[in-house]
């Protein structure tokens, strides 16, 4: 439930509710679901990236940079690297999921932080948490690993209530 909500960009509650499911979220292979609440007639608007209010938790950046981030249009950044990099987490949180099921994004890890922000870090390898582990600011979670076409990269993204949100409004600036 929760991979195809983050792949709709969507809040697995939000779905999970338009579908009737129950407060276990199970799902089985081959149901079909509802990707709009029952009386939206209109097509969901395609996603942007949307500026985040303040925040007051603290963020850093994910890995060391090598060059500047690069804008992707789904709303999140490309940090180029170099493979075995260490990935750490840009704020304290719980794990939420860490794997490969999510078509294009490689080795996943995604971390809530409260109630309404989850940061994504994309195409890593050699993942140093598990499911529902709680990490630190700065904590090295996982090492860089490999995205199209095959050059070392970070994808990192940053979603409150499920939706993206510019990632560079809340990292330190670097000058």
């Amino acid at each position: 439930m929760y991979s195809i909500a983050w792949r709709y960009g969507l809040d697995f509650r939000d779905l999970a509710r338009w579908n009737h499911i129950g407060p276990d979220f199970h799902i089985v292979v081959g149901q079909t679901l509802i990707l709009t609440p029952a009386a939206a007639a209109a097509p969901a608007p395609p996603l942007k990236a949307l500026k985040p209010p303040p925040s007051t938790v603290l963020w850093a950046w994910p890995t060391d940079r090598m060059s500047a981030p690069q804008p992707v249009s789904s709303g999140g950044i490309l940090l180029p690297g170099r493979v075995g990099q260490d990935i750490r987490a840009a704020s304290s949180g719980r794990v939420v999921y860490n794997g490969s099921g999510i078509r294009g994004y490689g080795n996943l890890i995604i971390i809530k932080h409260g109630e309404n922000l989850l940061s994504a870090y994309a195409h890593t390898r050699e993942s140093l948490v598990q499911d529902g582990q709680e990490v630190a600011l700065g904590q090295v979670i996982a090492h860089m690993g490999e995205g199209a076409p095959q050059k070392p990269v970070l994808y990192f993204e940053i979603r409150r209530n499920g939706k993206p949100v510019d990632p560079l409004a809340f990292l330190p600036v670097i000058k």
